[in-house]
């Protein structure tokens, strides 16, 4: 009987499984790795242990990347449901251990200043039990934080076809777009649109180079070959970037979401657009339960809204 014991096949790791499944689903042992914070040397040394295990290869390599075999393919079907199971203890655990603790939320400056702010009005009236712990910050540095297990959830801005980010699932809340707008007095006030010279050789308030309406702007000029005059100045955020356009008497690039109630003019940009979505930045695995699910249900119902208004206003 103890030999039978001992001679019984060994089950495989789960951050084995956990390695097979991010590999399959992001097609790159690179990009896995990331996700799952390993180096790939470690990556490729816990799906070779797998393949050993299994006795057949899982994943067929190539320059391209890494796709399932029919073994792998089969396990992976499996693996995917263990996982999920898995997960689901693991949110469990944390909710326990957050039990009375506030939802970890990091918002990019731009969401913050337009419709997380109505979520944090609500928290203080009819949503009182729900407590939330907020950071703002640029939107690479939120998915940094959700990706780290430093917040729970997260909202940020993202170009259309960006890269995924590897360590999150992004769910889209709202379109919005990154405008050129001028301060009451500006001559451009009595305008409607400005010709792409004109947008191209006027210093204009931008925001800093690590904020994603920055990042918007840049890669739609190098897709055109197009580049702007160097910036009159850098903003780390929406209100310092309006309050130095309202300075300066200047053109500003900022989100079309964060001019709502205040008094700038828009101006279209004559065969130019700079679209982009908000997000919600949740962990690549397992689903959104508890106070967080809650917390994204609020942050939905406000992008909403905030969409409704801007509609409104223009």
């Amino acid at each position: 009987m103890e030999q039978a014991t001992n001679n019984a096949p060994r089950s495989p790791d789960i951050v084995d499984l956990r390695s097979l499944c991010a590999a399959a689903e992001l097609g790159s042992l690179g990009r896995a790795a990331i996700r799952l914070h390993v180096s790939q040397p470690a990556l490729s040394k816990r799906l070779h242990n797998l393949e050993a295990l299994v006795g057949v290869e899982l994943l067929e390599r190539s320059p391209q990347g890494v796709k399932l075999t029919p073994a792998g393919r089969r396990l992976y079907e499996q693996a995917r449901k263990l996982l999920q199971q898995a997960d689901a203890i693991d949110e469990v655990i944390s909710a326990v251990k957050r039990a009375g603790g506030p939802t970890r939320l990091a918002a990019s400056h731009s969401a913050v200043e337009a419709f997380v702010g109505e979520v944090l009005g609500q928290l203080g009236s009819e949503q009182g039990q729900l407590r939330m712990e907020l950071v703002s910050a640029n939107s690479s540095v939120v998915r940094d934080l959700v990706a780290d297990g430093r917040a729970d959830i997260g909202v940020a801005a993202s170009r259309p076809h960006h890269t995924p980010y590897p360590g999150v699932r992004e769910l889209p809340v709202t379109d919005d777009e990154v405008v050129c707008a001028v301060p009451r007095g500006h001559p451009w006030c009595m305008r409607e649109s400005i010709s792409i010279s004109e947008f191209l050789r006027t210093p204009m308030v931008v925001r800093d180079v690590g904020s994603n309406s920055r990042w918007t702007v840049d890669a739609v000029l190098a897709e055109r070959g197009l580049e702007m005059a160097p910036p009159l100045v850098e903003a780390a955020s929406p209100h310092a970037a309006r309050r130095e356009a309202r300075a300066h008497r200047a053109p500003i690039l900022v989100s079309r979401l964060v001019l709502i109630g205040h008094d700038f003019h828009e101006l279209a940009v004559q065969g130019l657009h700079f679209p982009r979505q908000f997000v919600l930045v949740l962990p690549a695995y397992g689903e959104p339960a508890g106070n967080v699910a809650r917390m994204a249900e609020l942050l939905q119902k406000a992008a909403a809204n905030w969409r409704t208004r801007v509609l409104e206003h223009r």
